[in-house]
């Protein structure tokens, strides 16, 4: 009987915790407004203060949603693919935060009056700013090569992100083997997530959107090496490369 009832309890708080999970949403989008709209608008700005559907900063905010999305999926899997502490705790560190600069970038959009979707293919925004911008440094267009557009393959859209035969082979596994698995995942995800950011960093004029960006930068560094060091203590180690 006892197991039953655990097994009642956790069954019985997944509609609170997605609804906690549906407000917090709801209040990152009306805080990230707010953020927007109060921040000094003048290093940067355009005519309007408003980007545009093709800018830099709209193609950032779509293409790093996307992206951001599938790192709080991974983390969600290994979070009941393994009991161990360090991990788990990681990837709740990595759904909190990227979750909640995901719905930022979604209210920039809403806020825009821009679809969070677009027809250009992931990654254009990079691949148009490189073209306008051909003194861009090998820092800005790390991973990327000659700045050619990143090629889709099996769900992996963008630099970094995982295919969907990873994604599948991380929902199988159990134990240290999914927690090896998803350290190199993610840390080929945030390799890939910098990439993308350090771009925004160098294109985008918006300095919400800089900023922000430089935070993804600094905090996916930080938990690079974190990861890193994980992946030692279980006799891995990270992937080579940049994410791509």
């Amino acid at each position: 009987m006892t197991g039953v009832r655990a097994g009642f309890g956790r069954a019985s708080r997944q509609p609170l915790v997605a609804g906690v999970a549906a407000a917090l949403a709801v209040l990152t989008l009306v805080a990230a407004g707010l953020l927007w709209l109060m921040t000094d608008r003048s290093e940067g700005s355009t005519g309007t203060g408003t980007p545009s559907d093709t800018s830099a900063e709209a193609g950032f905010a779509r293409d790093m949603a996307v992206h951001h999305q599938q790192a709080v999926e991974m983390s969600f899997i290994v979070r009941d693919r393994t009991d161990d502490e360090e991990v788990r705790r990681l990837a709740y560190d990595i759904i909190n935060t990227q979750a909640n600069q995901r719905g930022m970038m979604l209210g920039w959009l809403d806020l825009w009056g821009l679809d969070v979707t677009s027809d250009d293919p992931p990654m254009t925004w990079l691949e148009r700013g490189s073209k306008d911008h051909g003194s861009m440094d090998h820092e800005g267009m790390e991973g990327m090569g000659d700045g050619s557009r990143y090629t889709p393959h099996d769900g992996s859209l963008m630099p970094g992100m995982a295919t969907n035969a990873e994604l599948d082979k991380l929902r199988s596994a159990k134990g240290k083997k999914a927690e090896v698995l998803y350290l190199q995942l993610m840390t080929a995800h945030h390799k890939g997530g910098v990439m993308m950011a350090r771009g925004a960093v160098k294109l985008a004029d918006d300095p919400t959107v800089t900023r922000l960006a430089r935070t993804m930068v600094q905090g996916q560094q930080s938990e690079i090496a974190l990861m890193a060091d994980l992946l030692k203590a279980r006799g891995a180690r990270a992937p080579s490369g940049s994410g791509t």
